[in-house]
């Protein structure tokens, strides 16, 4: 909003010049961002013990009983203060940034029923997982359908490391990209066990594609690096700032021992954004490894429910997703905490080097 204000009449002031450039504006929308999660965040809080949205903890989680009634859906709080600093720093006229809007508020609408039937029903019975999976799903084709019309959007398939190798996927790019974005959601949903866990990689994998999608953005940057140029979706930049932002705010209320938890409001959203931001800069393989993390947590609920099948009974770890395994092994939550954003860290930098590596 602020650019389509003020930026027409840099011609008249010269200072409104600094809104045509999509780090300021960026940078701007982060602290935005970060600044309003930290003064709304006790007042939501409180907000949220009054109507007595407290967390219902899986009777299989008995070393988290203690945290049974802390509030939930703080999702909503990310929602609220990323909506507002992207509305008033970014381009409002460009179509990538309310395609983007409309992934993160569409998974969290997804998220925020499953929410509120959990905290109606006093257990931990949200949505069914064909009905959550049907949203997602939905949001996600509808999303990439108006993508994939924009005359200047590739359907080519991007891979790391091997510049020459992009095979056109045609309509049936649709399909791949929604798998991506469900995946990444329920990735980072499934992540979302401990405090902070899931919110701090979140930060890295945002601050990761925002990159990506600045250079993604610039034709002379992507020309130079090799990548595959989209025209326009820089201005998402602003959008990864505010996630970055709003996400920074929510851990400071998140950080052990939680004050508050996302739910599925926050971590189907955070998650579906995540995997939108891979499509859009054409890094959607890479998306492995930025979130790695998450895959890992991902593929430790997959093997283990598999194995349990297969074996009558047997399971591979002490419990699934990883990190409550690693918590009946004995080893501090913080600790675990820290270590997982230590990988998610280098993982993050790992990604960062393929710019430079084609």
């Amino acid at each position: 909003m602020l650019y389509n204000l003020l930026y027409p009449l840099s011609s008249e002031f010269t200072v409104l010049n600094v809104f045509r450039y999509i780090t300021f504006r960026s940078v701007w929308a982060l602290l935005t961002a970060l600044l309003l999660s930290i003064l709304m965040g006790p007042r939501f809080i409180a907000w949220l013990q009054r109507i007595k949205c407290g967390q219902h903890i899986h009777e299989d989680v008995t070393c988290h009983m203690q945290k049974a009634g802390t509030p939930t859906m703080g999702g909503l709080l990310i929602a609220f203060c990323l909506t507002c600093s992207v509305l008033l720093w970014a381009d409002l006229t460009n179509k990538y940034v309310w395609l983007t809007m409309l992934i993160f508020l569409g998974f969290g609408l997804v998220g925020f029923l499953d929410d509120y039937i959990k905290i109606r029903r006093r257990n931990n019975k949200g949505l069914s997982a064909r009905a959550k999976f049907l949203g997602q799903v939905i949001v996600a084709a509808v999303a990439m359908y108006m993508v994939v019309s924009e005359p200047v959007y590739s359907t080519r398939l991007a891979f790391p490391f091997f510049k020459g190798l992009a095979p056109d996927l045609g309509w049936l790019y649709i399909p791949f990209a929604v798998t991506v974005m469900v995946g990444s959601s329920n990735g980072v949903n499934l992540t979302d066990g401990l405090d902070g866990l899931a919110i701090g990689p979140t930060i890295i994998a945002g601050m990761v594609f925002a990159v990506f999608i600045y250079v993604a953005g610039n034709v002379q940057m992507a020309t130079y690096l090799q990548v595959p140029n989209v025209p326009g979706v820089g201005e998402v930049t602003v959008f990864c700032g505010a996630l970055v932002g709003a996400s920074l705010g929510f851990l400071w209320f998140n950080a052990y021992p939680a004050q508050v938890f996302m739910g599925d409001v926050g971590s189907l959203a955070l998650g579906g954004a995540l995997g939108f931001l891979a499509v859009l800069c054409k890094q959607e393989l890479l998306l492995l490894v930025v979130g790695g993390l998450f895959v890992v947590e991902t593929l430790s609920v997959i093997l283990q429910v598999g194995y349990f099948k297969f074996t009558g009974g047997k399971r591979i770890f002490r419990m699934a997703p990883l990190h409550h395994h690693f918590e009946l092994q004995g080893i501090p939550e913080s600790k675990i905490i820290i270590r997982f954003w230590i990988m998610s860290a280098l993982l993050g930098l790992m990604a960062l080097s393929v710019l430079k590596l084609r």
